[in-house]
C-alpha cells in the first residue's frame, strides 16, 4: 500500500519561509507524477503544484514564483519550498499522487487535489 506523510509545516510571519516534506512508501517519487494541493476549513481544495517524472513542472498561479517544487531520487522525498509567504497561504498542504502511477501528470497542478493517494498534511500558518 502506497503511503504518503508530510512534514515541515509551521507558523511563520509574512515574507518567511517553509520547506514542506513528503516521505513516500511503496511509489516512486522519481518516476511517477506526484503533486501538493491545500485546503482550508470551508473553503475548496486547491492544487498547487505538481511534478512529473521528466522533471515538468506546473504551478498555480497564487505561488508562480513563490513555491518550487521538487525531489529528492535518493530518499524518494517530494518537497515544496515555500518563499514569500502571505497569510492566504495559511492552509492544510498536502501530498497526493494519482491511484496509478504514471509519469505525467495529465492536467497539472489542477488535477493534484483530486488525487486519491495523500497523507495527513502539513498545517502552514502565516501571520501579518
Amino acid at each position: 500500500q502506497v503511503q504518503v506523510a508530510e512534514s515541515g509545516g509551521g507558523s511563520v510571519q509574512a515574507g518567511g519561509s517553509l520547506r514542506l516534506s513528503c516521505r513516500v512508501s511503496r511509489y516512486s517519487s522519481s518516476r511517477n507524477c506526484m503533486g501538493w494541493f491545500r485546503q482550508s476549513p470551508g473553503k475548496e481544495r486547491e492544487g498547487v503544484a505538481s511534478l512529473d517524472s521528466d522533471g515538468s513542472t506546473s504551478y498555480a498561479d497564487f505561488v508562480k514564483g513563490r513555491f518550487t517544487i521538487s525531489r529528492d531520487k535518493t530518499k524518494n522525498t517530494l518537497y515544496l519550498d515555500m518563499n514569500n509567504l502571505n497569510s492566504e497561504d495559511t492552509s492544510m498542504y498536502y501530498c497526493a499522487a494519482p491511484a496509478l502511477p504514471v509519469p505525467t501528470c495529465s492536467s497539472g497542478y489542477r488535477g493534484v487535489g483530486d488525487f486519491p493517494i495523500r497523507g495527513q498534511g502539513t498545517q502552514v500558518s502565516v501571520s501579518s
